[in-house]
């Protein structure tokens, strides 16, 4: 119903934006030399706001036409290269003969289209070869192409790495950290050939338990069936995904802007001060930013649910437990990131998430413990917020680099960078990953310090295998309390039964015991026994010889 209720709103707004339109159309046409003026721009402004407040924000395009490469202008063209019902993978081909390396950068499907990371594909334009993954509204997706789970987002990514092949480097920006991950996993576990060269992962949560956020904490205090009740609902009818069970865009938009709502209103009361001043270079990075951030996409119900499930409740990824079923037999296979050994890890992570607080992407490492530590590289990007990380000017001239050159370090076949460019941002390896200084222990140390907002004294427990050199101390703890062996069952029962129960005795000792002589003579009756066991058998065959001289020896021998 609440779905309902916000398509009714638009409709009821729409002479109001209309009449908004017309206003500034106006200010532009007939009225334009009021347009100079304090009382004219003041008009024009409230109107713009008015337009902007009841407008409805569809899908932008990338409008990527061009890029510079060593100060040469060089046109891109957007192609489709696959188109799948719930996703398009994109390439922006350059109109050049450069070799560069390939790199496919997964988009997060966490509300926002694709074009969100519109400055990311710019900055890895010049000397990288990019294709992105653009996920589909939920909402324009008709019911008979079927559902689209967590499960069914891994098999994509499987799938756009295999067309690709095996020289690709791949990106996660935030929520599909996850997912990627597992794709990997799964390639490494069955040693397919077109496994990536790297993978990067920015800002993603693939351990919350490390450190929390608004985020973590209302998906670990909320029951799964509190959001299936709250927060989903039905496609309307006038959409081609009428009755489609979705995650609404306006409402993720919402928690979106409550984490900052401050900042927001603040920036809109500096955006109309702007409109009335007549400062266009100020208003225009405004609506810029806004066109791109209030534009919002629903999501499937089945992909939402399980994301809060396996990834914020149960963490089933670090704890060993994560399973993907497989399309084809629909059987369940173990997501095992410790059989990962070919593709290199970047994880990078922003001083000032609020969204995958620090440590969440470090934990990546400690998953991926069969890695050889030359193939472990770890940015902290200090005074970096989650927008930060994959837009702006700290990507730009901090990380995009290091990434450019990470990738580079294990791609070395490829066209170099220009000098040219090198000169507006030089080529800087990130830090490779040292656990004392950046493992999970160090970050909960310094979020403790720096940032208790985000500290989470929770302890946190593993099912997968630590490294080599703590596996002694792990299995010196087992050896504590091992369960009882055969051998020392029989060495206690040995001691007890002497007090419980009696040992055996031969009949020749029974006979020894019963008799009245003592028992320093008791070896001697012993020996005198068997010879009375002996003897008749002897005396009775000659007996049937002669019977008196046998029985008169018989009887000697007794008494003796």
């Amino acid at each position: 119903m609440l779905y309902q209720l916000h398509e009714l709103k638009h409709a009821l707004m729409t002479p109001l934006r209309l009449q908004a339109n017309f206003t500034r159309t106006l200010m532009k046409g007939p009225f334009k030399s009021l347009e100079n003026t304090q009382f004219g721009r003041a008009i024009s402004a409230n109107a713009t706001m008015i337009e902007r407040m009841t407008r409805r924000f569809e899908r932008p395009e990338f409008g990527l036409k061009q890029t510079i490469i060593d100060r040469k202008r060089i046109s891109v063209k957007e192609n489709i290269i696959v188109e799948k019902p719930f996703g398009t993978l994109l390439n922006f081909k350059r109109n050049t003969k450069r070799n560069d390396p390939k790199v496919l950068i997964v988009a997060p499907m966490s509300g926002h289209y694709a074009t969100l990371l519109r400055g990311t594909v710019e900055a890895l334009l010049p000397h990288h070869d990019v294709y992105i993954t653009d996920w589909e509204d939920a909402r324009q997706v008709p019911m008979e192409k079927g559902t689209f789970d967590f499960d069914d987002y891994v098999t994509y990514l499987r799938e756009f790495m295999s067309l690709l092949g095996p020289e690709t480097h791949i990106i996660a920006v935030c929520q599909p950290a996850v997912p990627v991950l597992a794709a990997i996993s799964l390639m490494a576990t069955e040693k397919d050939p077109n496994q990536p060269m790297t993978m990067t992962l920015m800002g993603g949560p693939i351990d919350t338990r490390v450190s929390k956020t608004e985020v973590t904490e209302l998906a670990e205090t909320r029951p799964l069936k509190w959001f299936e009740q709250s927060v989903l609902y039905n496609v309307p009818f006038h959409y081609p995904g009428k009755q489609r069970r979705v995650y609404p865009g306006f409402l993720q938009l919402s928690g979106f802007m409550s984490m900052n709502l401050d900042t927001h209103i603040d920036s809109h009361m500096k955006f109309y001060q702007h409109l009335i001043e007549g400062d266009d270079d100020s208003s225009e990075r405004h609506k810029k930013f806004y066109n791109e951030y209030l534009s919002v996409m629903d999501i499937p119900a089945e992909f939402y649910l399980q994301t809060v499930s396996e990834v914020f409740q149960k963490h089933s990824l670090p704890c060993g437990k994560m399973k993907w079923r497989d399309p084809h037999t629909d059987k369940l296979v173990d997501v095992r990131p410790q059989d990962i050994k070919h593709t290199a890890l970047l994880t990078i992570e922003g001083e000032l998430d609020d969204i995958s607080a620090r440590g969440q992407t470090t934990a990546a490492h400690n998953l991926c413990y069969s890695l050889p530590q030359r193939k472990q590289f770890h940015h902290f990007q200090l005074e970096c917020g989650h927008y930060g990380i994959f837009n702006g000017g700290r990507w730009r001239n901090q990380i995009m680099p290091r990434i450019r050159t990470f990738i580079r370090e294990f791609d070395n076949n490829k066209d170099p960078v220009p000098a040219a460019d090198l000169e507006e941002s030089n080529s800087v390896l990130p830090e490779r990953f040292n656990h004392d200084k950046h493992g999970i222990v160090a970050v909960r140390r310094w979020l403790k310090e720096h940032q208790p907002e985000n500290y989470k004294d929770t302890k946190i427990v593993s099912n997968t295998k630590p490294k080599p050199k703590k596996v002694k101390p792990v299995q010196q703890k087992k050896k504590l309390v091992p369960p009882s062996s055969p051998s020392k069952k029989k060495a206690k029962s040995a001691k007890k039964m002497p007090a419980q129960v009696k040992p055996r005795r031969s009949v020749t000792a029974i006979m020894v015991e019963s008799s009245p002589e003592k028992k320093k003579d008791a070896p001697k009756k012993i020996k005198v026994t068997t010879k009375i066991k002996t003897k008749p058998k002897a005396t009775k065959t000659k007996a049937k010889t002669s019977a008196k001289k046998t029985s008169t020896k018989k009887k000697s021998t007794v008494k003796s």
